[in-house]
């Protein structure tokens, strides 16, 4: 839980600065992709230059194959602010609020066959079939009290990650349940989040299913991707993650129990900033970068954007330009929404961008 609030204060904190980078920033329809497992693996990676951006196939949320059978009222575990747990009861879900940072708790809920019971959700859920749902948070993410009540829900799903967080308890005080899950940024942080929102809604078979579909997917893709890499430990590719909000000067490198760590190591990649001991989120400097030196970075579109593409980047950090990674303008981005997200896309995530890394001639974009 320690991650994903520690996640949500920096982002949020830099969204309020610079502007929500919208949830579809970077989006694009792809098209002519040849199967993972059809990609021909290059000698080293690590000669390839220039950007390259990663682009999920489409943005549909894959239902389970049956929603388990609900049975309610149910008690869960909900997290306090504290960090303790409190057991809550759940009567109804027929109308179901799910907000996060990110968008995995509605995408979660989407995906173990319960979408009909959302009337209000956050600002970077927008997959297909949640177009006409209420929008309960706004630019900085912040909870918009009145939205919510007048949906009159009988649950709220959150994760802390929006707020204020007082906001959100008082909603209790006009009757509505609320239950906050744990929300960890990583792909077993996924799995739970799978199994803790299906307990909310008394179908606990549901988030066993879902649970082991992302980590079968999960693991049959990073199999895949395994072909791609190069079979000396000493020819990977270095990589670092960068979190970038150029126009309120936010830089930040993600360190080890980031979420970052997880996606380098599907990916297999080295984590230069575990390497060099770095934990969480800490502001960058130019002498930790140059000293990891990575040969790829990876970043957020819209971050990437606030500094002015890959040329501003350099021109705002030129310790960037340092870098193997920055010599050779190796810089992936990827959707602002999507990157970190953690949920029942998490194998698709991975596969756009170890194409975007090891092949980024398979990314074909209209």
């Amino acid at each position: 839980m320690r991650r994903s609030l520690a996640l949500a204060a920096l982002l949020a904190g830099s969204v309020l600065l610079a502007g929500c980078a919208g949830a579809a920033t970077g989006a694009a329809e792809v098209v002519d992709q040849p199967a993972l497992a059809e990609l021909k693996p290059v000698s080293d990676p690590r000669d390839i230059t220039g950007p390259s951006t990663a682009i999920l196939p489409d943005s549909e949320i894959e239902v389970i194959d049956g929603a388990g059978e609900q049975h309610l009222p149910a008690t869960v575990t909900s997290y306090t602010q504290s960090g303790e747990t409190e057991q809550v009861a759940v009567d109804a879900t027929e109308r179901v609020v799910a907000v996060d940072l990110a968008g995995s708790i509605a995408a979660t809920v989407w995906a173990l066959g319960f979408g009909d019971t959302l009337v209000g959700v956050d600002q970077s859920t927008t997959f297909p079939g949640t177009e006409d749902l209420v929008q309960v948070t706004s630019g900085g993410h912040t909870i918009n009290a009145e939205s919510v009540i007048g949906l009159n829900p009988d649950v709220v799903i959150t994760d802390g990650t929006v707020g204020p967080r007082d906001v959100i308890e008082q909603l209790r005080d006009v009757g509505i349940t609320v239950v906050f899950v744990d929300n960890a940024a990583s792909f077993e942080g996924a799995q739970d989040l799978a199994r803790q929102v299906a307990a909310v809604y008394g179908s606990p078979e549901a988030g066993e299913e879902l649970a082991e579909r992302i980590a079968t997917d999960v693991e049959a893709t990073t199999a895949e991707i395994a072909r791609l890499v190069p079979t000396d430990d000493a020819d990977r590719v270095r990589m670092v993650f960068l979190y970038l909000r150029g126009n309120a000067g936010v830089y930040y490198m993600f360190g080890e129990e980031s979420g970052a760590d997880d996606l380098i190591d599907a990916l297999g990649g080295v984590d230069v900033a575990g390497e060099l001991g770095w934990q969480g989120m800490r502001p960058m400097t130019d002498e930790a970068l140059i000293a990891a030196d990575p040969d790829l970075i990876i970043t957020m579109t819209g971050g990437l954007e606030s500094t002015g593409g890959v040329e501003g980047l350099l021109e705002a950090k030129p310790a960037v330009s340092l870098t193997a990674a920055g010599q050779h303008e190796r810089i992936v981005d990827m959707d602002d929404g999507a990157v970190l997200s953690f949920g029942p896309r998490s194998a698709e995530v991975i596969e756009a961008l170890a194409r975007a890394i090891y092949a980024p001639e398979s990314v074909t974009a209209e």
